[in-house]
């Protein structure tokens, strides 16, 4: 596998900046160093160009501002070495990449050098830190979320322990596997902990890492996962910025017909929340036929958040938020049916959606019903997002607030542990 060539901090900061080009982003330079107030400043995309080789150099001042600005991150984690050098411990010869991101326990300074001297860690160091991130990657499952996450936090920053200290396949095998360790914190800062900002700034990380490791499809993962933070507050044209990235990156490896369908999956769900459920319908059937059809390309193994089981649930979502509840209440049910014990978490979400289905369809018992199922699984297995979906109905049966099944209802939603957990997590 070829090593990846050119500044990758810098590329990904760009891609996930929305940038899809080094024009796009030479063009938006010029322009914000005018909002700014930096006159006579034209970046032109020779310049980027030259920022994104192996070698970058460092920027001229005004250069600095504007491009720290707007990317939100410093001149060392785009990149950049200063002329005085990094800092910290010394690599003779070889440059250092500085990237910085915070955790439960604070700020921490993580480094990722993009060249290397005499490796130091043995060739079984990338199978023994993979193995690790693949137990985690289980663990999410089954474990808590504020306690998984600070153990997956603690082994990303090994990981960028051991990424100096190896060579050739053993780096490419740890970069991978720290792109999916920062992967997995990401998940857990926006779907379970509702931290979008906090997931952001770690999904770069595993977009940065992956570009260390050049590996196409899990930056393919990365960028559709950040599709998920303009998505979820129906900023549309963010959220498609990102998908067209994470599309081209796809075309760049073999992609299996389940990852291409998620693909599908995860634009259907932006495109909801941005209420094109049509367009969404169109793009969920469209994956549908690509599960029936398949290929000849195996899936990734890191890729266990999706299945057609999966599927049927984001159809269903659509389908009841269009109002088509006939139709939702099918898709719901057989995705409910067709899940895996693996898939436990998600059925809080479909028990949630089933239930906003009831509401809407006036059979506030029937809603209820759901929703308390919905409170079991989450005893089990706690997922913010399907506690969402169990207050989003609980908001749908107002006018039936003084009904015995929506006063049950509050009585096990109002509960100590429930209140408690749902505020402490």
């Amino acid at each position: 596998m070829p090593r990846p060539t050119g500044n990758v901090r810098l590329k990904a900061a760009r891609v996930a900046a929305g940038f899809n080009s080094q024009q796009d982003l030479a063009d938006a330079l010029t322009r914000h160093a005018k909002d700014m107030g930096i006159r006579g400043l034209s970046i032109g995309v020779r310049q980027v160009r030259r920022w994104e080789s192996d070698n970058p150099p460092w920027p001229q001042p005004d250069c600095q501002r504007v491009l720290s600005h707007l990317l939100g991150q410093s001149m060392e984690a785009l990149g950049f070495t200063p002329p005085w050098g990094s800092g910290g411990s010394q690599q003779t010869g070889h440059s250092r990449r500085t990237l910085d991101a915070s955790d439960a326990a604070g700020q921490r300074r993580v480094t990722l050098p993009r060249r290397l001297g005499a490796a130091s860690q043995p060739s079984t160091a990338g199978v023994d830190f993979q193995a690790v991130t693949r137990s985690h990657r289980r663990l999410y499952c089954s474990v808590t979320p504020t306690q998984l996450h600070p153990a997956v936090v603690a082994h990303a920053t090994l990981g960028c322990v051991l990424l100096p200290e190896t060579m050739d396949s053993t780096r490419r095998t740890v970069a991978a596997a720290l792109a999916e360790t920062y992967l997995l914190a990401g998940r857990i800062e926006f779907f379970d902990l509702r931290e979008p900002s906090r997931a952001n700034g770690t999904l770069l990380l595993a977009l940065q890492a992956a570009g260390e490791a050049d590996d196409s499809l899990l930056g393919s993962a990365i960028l559709a996962h950040m599709a998920f933070v303009p998505g979820w507050v129906a900023d549309r044209d963010g959220a498609l910025e990102r998908m067209t990235a994470a599309r081209t990156y796809a075309r760049r490896a073999p992609a299996s017909a389940e990852f291409l369908a998620w693909l599908d999956a995860v634009e259907a769900e932006c495109e909801t929340r941005s209420g094109n459920t049509r367009t969404a319908l169109n793009l969920i059937g469209h994956a549908e036929d690509l599960l029936a059809a398949g290929n000849d390309h195996s899936s990734q193994d890191w890729m266990d958040w999706f299945s057609p089981a999966r599927l049927a649930a984001f159809k269903g979502n659509t389908q009841m938020i269009a109002g088509h509840l006939l139709q939702a209440r099918e898709s719901l049910l057989h995705a409910l049916a067709s899940m895996t014990p693996a898939e436990d978490k998600q059925r809080s979400v479909i028990y949630g959606d089933l239930a906003a289905v009831e509401a809407a369809s006036g059979n506030p018992e029937q809603a209820c019903g759901y929703a308390e199922q919905a409170l079991d699984q989450l005893a089990i297995t706690w997922y913010a997002t399907g506690m969402d979906r169990v207050r989003e109905v609980r908001r749908a049966l107002t006018s039936h607030q003084h009904e015995r099944c929506v006063r049950d209802l509050d009585d096990r939603l109002y509960d100590w542990a429930t209140t408690l957990s749902a505020l402490g997590r």
